[in-house]
């Protein structure tokens, strides 16, 4: 054993020694339009030894000790190979924690490497790569400050995976956090992997980090992770790791019911449009100031290369500016772009208000003073103003507080017609399920309305779980009634999974007595005592095939009569309307 390790260790020595580590880079996509945002660097050793793969490499360098020279060695050869492929963005280079408090650790030296080839410090991000504990934190801390200080950024890798993640996210306030590939493979059919990734953009949002969803390897992943909101993604559907990868990737984003420009009911970025002048980066300074002195009303000014904004003018930095002594002399010839904002908020039309809003609320607060660039796939269309997006926004909370059921807070009739008005308008199919609870005034008449609100609220919770955040709809008509508009293509495995959860998490709403007896008494409508049994939930499902109903009423009737038909059996059912073949057939859950 010890000889075999000796011969492994005197092999990663000589692949140290012989600079033999080979490079990959896997592209970063930017979701705001579909281009490369930098790469990841990942090595391999020489192709026949056992050291090829990383985890062989990485698993003997800890065994022999020789884990610092390996990590320093890896960045060498990741950040060399980075500049010869010439490639765009920013260099995101996996560092190992253990490296950064061992005591053979040399400040500066990555430094070092990236003034022998010229590339900038602000290029790259340090990523933390989790393999094993970290206990110092302090000093881990202060080895990363002291990369912050000379312009890297941080990164914090496989989120949800590693030892400490949250800590370190709460420690070291990194740039970015990257999502471990287990919680977005499978997010699609996964509510609470769903959950937990908007808990995670959520915290980004107030903490001004960027998130990277990692391991996407289908359209509906990345779909899904595009619209919680999340601005760049990584995994094998956007690119393999590559000894030379593409520096264009174009990403097409085939996502469903994606907004179209100028929709006001969908409510995106593209309601807010406004067509402001555009400007050449090389058009003179003096030119600019002209154009704000004779303009009181241009608040900005982008600034497009060709078809892509670049930065943004402001009118009071280039009026404040040139009002000061010799500015004309010193800045009057020299191109507009000295002057711009380099980082100004660009947003796709697509993107919904709430996302936006989002951006603009959690970002620096000069983007609600200066507004922000629209595009259409990257090309510049026009700009918006903090100003219209929060009267938008009041406008569509007005109007879903309007239409809210109170109780649940979901949609209520009015957006519930809408939406299967538009889907028919757009010949769409879908699958209308409605859903009701049986023998529900019984218990309201035992136990009282604040525990019947609470079995209603239950039903409600209990639809948004198994539904598509992204492809359904859940709405609340009233009462005890629902509707749930499902775009998914496993409508009845959702509603059949509702029912069984709801008839598991019924129980603890009754009382052991009844319980044990299955049901309790009650009056009826005539103020007769009768035997009613527990409640229980009654769905009807029908397809809705393009041409085959001319209205939301339609839909309906024909949801209400399957639900009907649903209630007729004891117990939680579902009755499935079928229009070829066979009528109906019924499906229950067992109490």
């Amino acid at each position: 054993m010890s000889n075999g390790r000796d011969i492994l260790r005197g092999d990663l020595e000589q692949i140290i020694a012989q600079g033999r580590l080979n490079a990959l880079f896997q592209p970063i996509a930017s979701m705001r339009d579909g281009e490369a945002f930098g790469y990841e660097g990942l090595v391999r050793g020489p192709s026949t030894s056992f050291l090829h793969s990383p985890i062989n490499l990485f698993r003997v360098a800890e065994e022999c000790g020789l884990l610092a020279q390996l990590d320093f060695a890896c960045r060498r050869t990741i950040v060399s190979a980075f500049v010869r492929e010439r490639l765009p963005g920013k260099l995101f280079l996996n560092v190992c924690p253990a490296t950064l408090i061992h005591p053979d650790f040399r400040p500066g030296a990555t430094l070092e490497i990236l003034r022998e080839v010229g590339l900038s410090p602000q290029r790259v991000v340090i990523e933390l790569t989790e393999t094993q504990p970290t206990h110092d934190y302090d000093l881990l801390k202060e080895a990363l400050l002291h990369y912050r200080e000379m312009g890297f950024r941080i990164a914090i890798d496989d989120l949800g995976e590693g030892f400490s993640g949250l800590r370190l996210w709460s420690e070291l306030k990194p740039e970015y956090v990257k999502i471990d590939k287990y919680f977005i493979q499978g997010l699609t059919q996964d509510a609470q992997k769903r959950q937990f990734v908007r808990s995670i953009h959520h915290i980004a949002l107030n903490t001004g980090t960027r998130v990277v969803a990692e391991g996407i390897e289908t359209p509906e992943e990345l779909d899904v992770v595009r619209r919680i909101g999340i601005s760049l993604a990584q995994g094998y559907l956007i690119g393999r790791p590559l000894t030379s990868p593409p520096h264009r990737l174009a990403l097409e984003f085939d996502g469903v019911e994606r907004p179209q420009l100028g929709s006001s009911r969908q409510g995106n970025a593209g309601d807010l449009l406004v067509d402001v002048p555009k400007v050449s980066p090389d058009e003179p300074a003096k030119a600019i100031y002209r154009r704000f002195a004779d303009d009181a009303t241009l608040y900005a000014l982008p600034v497009v290369d060709g078809i892509r904004p670049v930065g943004l003018l402001k009118r009071h930095e280039v009026l404040e500016l040139f009002a000061r002594p010799f500015t004309p002399e010193l800045f009057g010839n020299r191109p507009c772009s000295v002057l711009m904002d380099r980082s100004p908020l660009i947003v796709e039309a697509s993107t919904s208000l709430q996302e936006l809003s989002q951006l603009v609320t959690a970002a620096e607060r000069r983007y609600l003073a200066d507004g922000f660039i629209i595009t259409s796939q990257a090309h510049y269309l026009g700009m918006g103003t903090g100003h219209d997006l929060m009267r938008a926004m009041t406008e569509l909370q007005v109007r879903a507080a309007r239409h809210a059921n109170p109780l649940t807070l979901l949609p209520g009739n009015v957006p519930i017609q809408e939406r299967i008005e538009r889907w028919l308008e757009e010949r769409h199919p879908f699958t209308v399920a409605y859903f009701d609870l049986d023998n529900f005034k019984p218990y309201n008449d035992v136990y009282g309305y604040v525990r019947g609100d609470a079995l209603i609220q239950l039903c409600g919770e209990t639809l948004l779980t198994c539904a598509d955040p992204v492809r359904d709809f859940v709405g609340h008509i009233g009462g005890d009634d629902f509707m749930v508009l499902f775009r998914s293509d496993d409508a009845q495995a959702r509603c059949q999974s509702a029912l069984m959860q709801f008839e598991q998490s019924l129980l603890q709403h009754f009382s052991p007595e009844h319980l044990a007896t299955r049901g309790y008494s009650a009056a009826d409508r005539r103020g007769v005592m009768q035997r009613y049994p527990l409640v229980s939930l009654s769905a009807g499902l029908v397809d809705v095939v393009p041409g085959e109903f001319a209205s939301h009423h339609e839909v309906a009737s024909a949801a209400a009569s399957a639900k009907s038909l649903a209630k007729r059996e004891p117990g939680s059912t579902l009755f499935i309307e079928r229009r070829v073949g066979p009528h109906a057939q019924p499906w229950s859950v067992a109490a």
